[in-house]
């Protein structure tokens, strides 16, 4: 059964790999486009792979391939093959959206660079995503998250505590952020040509939506604004927010404001604290913050964590269990939001994440498994008007795997 939903009827060409632009396509899948996506031959799109790279987690089933690329349809094409330019452009016609993150230079030498695609369909939505944009030095630099979204952004550089080196963040985390970002420039491509009947040329980079998420860092930056100290847990700038750790050795994360002391000198019963002057406003809580962490770090090391949650609770104190990925994962407050969904078609994966777009009283498809390499090639070109003379002909052209190639792959 097909559910209609925002984009039912939107077609999509995904010419992209590994994981922000795939991503974004699947969002657009989340919400009924048909999505077709291009991998080379041989081994196809690296993402396939992630999966059971050090340091993902290991598992039997192909996780990551499925999050960032399920409800689309598969093919494999030679793009480097003069015989694939005539599929590709039948492709091109057909879409409303070509996504790709080729390099530039490489796109155009594989006839996906925007001026050729839009010869070919004037009204196509052509987004694209880089490294490091599409100007300056290192505009044709490859970048990756790691690179790109957090070490050049800032943003890496300020996550850690004082005296700790840089870490290794969540990989993929900056990927899926910049997924959000695609995806809205190409919504808000759909709408223009929506009001004006023409095609767009839009995208983002890595290192954009990197600056983005570091941008109260940067933007005080820009005012030549006078940056506190990383973050000392023992001795912060503000005490208020700061992660503490309860009797049963549960951490949690405070983040609450100093209108809001009264209110917490209470919940951790000292009502007392909420009339010291020393804490007074934000001016004594800055000045006091070693004091005031010192107090809290006590009081919340005296009693297990379901007795926090309670009294904080109670007087509506802004906080959070530091839950590890595990713990997440079974958090019944996501599959209540309908965040983490069923999957449908995977052998020992029956659940994914679904993406935070929600549109409320307007149904996603349900989620189903990304596609085998190539599995939906003869479908595909039959689709496109090929006649299976003309596949044959592809194939020994190299455009197309052959059934061997197929069933090897």
């Amino acid at each position: 059964m097909t559910t209609e939903s925002v984009f039912t009827g939107l077609k999509v060409l995904d010419v992209a790999s590994y994981i922000a632009a795939p991503a974004a396509a699947t969002m657009l899948s989340d919400f009924g486009a048909d999505v077709i996506k291009i991998e080379p031959p041989g081994q196809g799109d690296p993402q396939r792979r992630l999966s059971f790279v050090p340091p993902s987690p290991r598992a039997q089933a192909n996780y990551s391939w499925h999050l960032a690329n399920r409800n689309k349809r598969g093919m494999v094409i030679d793009l480097k093959s003069p015989a694939a330019t005539e599929v590709l452009k039948r492709l091109v016609e057909w879409a409303d959206v070509v996504i790709t993150n080729f390099p530039h230079g490489t796109r155009e030498k594989l006839h996906l660079g925007y001026d050729e695609v839009s010869s070919w369909n004037p009204r196509v939505i052509y987004a694209d995503l880089t490294g490091f944009g599409d100007a300056g030095p290192d505009a044709r630099q490859p970048g990756f998250d790691l690179t790109a979204f957090w070490s050049r952004s800032g943003l890496l550089a300020s996550t850690r505590d004082a005296g700790a080196p840089p870490t290794v963040p969540v990989w993929g985390s900056g990927d899926y952020t910049t997924a959000i970002a695609v995806y809205a420039a190409i919504a808000t491509a759909l709408y223009h040509r929506e009001r004006t009947g023409q095609g767009a040329n839009v995208g983002t980079s890595l290192i954009a939506t990197g600056v983005w998420a570091t941008g109260t860092l940067v933007a005080g930056a820009l005012a030549n604004g006078t940056p506190f100290e990383l973050h000392d847990r023992n001795a912060p700038v503000n005490a208020l927010t700061n992660p503490y750790q309860t009797a049963d050795g549960q951490w949690f994360m405070l983040a609450t404001s100093p209108l809001n002391w009264p209110a917490l000198a209470q919940a951790i019963g000292r009502p007392e604290l909420g009339e010291d002057p020393r804490f007074a406003g934000i001016e004594g809580l800055v000045k006091n913050a070693a004091a005031a962490s010192e107090l809290l770090d006590a009081a919340f090391r005296s009693q297990p964590f379901a007795h926090w949650k309670d009294a904080l609770d109670r007087e509506r104190i802004t906080y959070s269990p530091i839950q590890t990925p595990e713990e997440a994962a079974w958090d019944p407050q996501l599959r209540a939001n309908d965040i983490v969904v069923p999957l449908e078609g995977v052998t020992g994966l029956d659940h994914t994440i679904s993406s935070p777009v929600n549109l409320r009283g307007v149904p996603k498809v349900p989620a189903r498994r990304a596609p085998d390499l190539g599995e939906h090639n003869d479908e595909i070109l039959a689709e496109l008007g090929f006649a299976p003379a003309e596949i044959a002909r592809l194939r020994a052209q190299g455009a197309i795997p052959g059934t061997t190639q197929a069933e090897a792959a």
